[in-house]
């Protein structure tokens, strides 16, 4: 008389389990999702990266100003930092800036309050040296500011900064 076979054991979760499971864990994240909606506190984490991204946008329109100037002050070094301000612009743009407010991604800033070429060093290798002062502080608070923001922001201004680094090293070192 042959033997029944083993019944066959299953891996994973039931599907009970799941069932039991699941809308307990909807209701847990929609009671922590940080105030994502239309009525949501302004004091949530959103509210935070909403002003992270903000002072980021700035930050890079800013130093898109800084690039306008040299360029015009430097004419013989815009081809080289065209691509620079280029990325530029489009970290302002991924961060909520960008045209429509200051910057723009083929002309140079038409903003009244772009810095004046008087400011620009009159040496191109002082000029650079201070687009890349300028770009290396800016990396550097955006690499202290991630560790305190949500993931997504995070891993953005993380990307922001390192890119911010090899512009430096591209306005120091590269082309030289």
């Amino acid at each position: 008389m042959p033997f029944p076979s083993p019944p066959r054991a299953r891996s994973g979760p039931r599907r009970r389990s799941l069932l039991a499971v699941g809308p307990a864990a909807l209701a847990l994240a929609g009671c922590t999702s940080g105030g994502e909606g239309p009525g949501a506190p302004e004091d949530g984490p959103s509210a935070a990266g909403r002003r992270a991204r903000a002072r980021a946008a700035r930050d890079s329109e800013g130093l898109v100003e800084r690039y306008d100037a040299v360029i015009a002050a430097h004419p013989g070094l815009a081809e080289r930092l065209r691509p620079l301000r280029a990325e530029t612009v489009r970290h302002a743009q991924v961060f909520g800036g960008g045209p429509g407010r200051k910057a723009s991604p083929s002309s140079p800033s038409s903003s009244s309050a772009a810095p004046s070429v008087a400011a620009v060093p009159g040496d191109d290798k002082k000029a650079l040296a201070s687009l890349a002062a300028a770009e290396r502080e800016l990396a550097d608070r955006r690499a202290k500011a991630l560790l305190g923001m949500p993931g997504e922001l995070a891993r953005l201004l993380a990307s922001v900064a390192a890119a911010g680094a090899a512009h430096v090293y591209l306005l120091t070192e590269g082309g030289a």
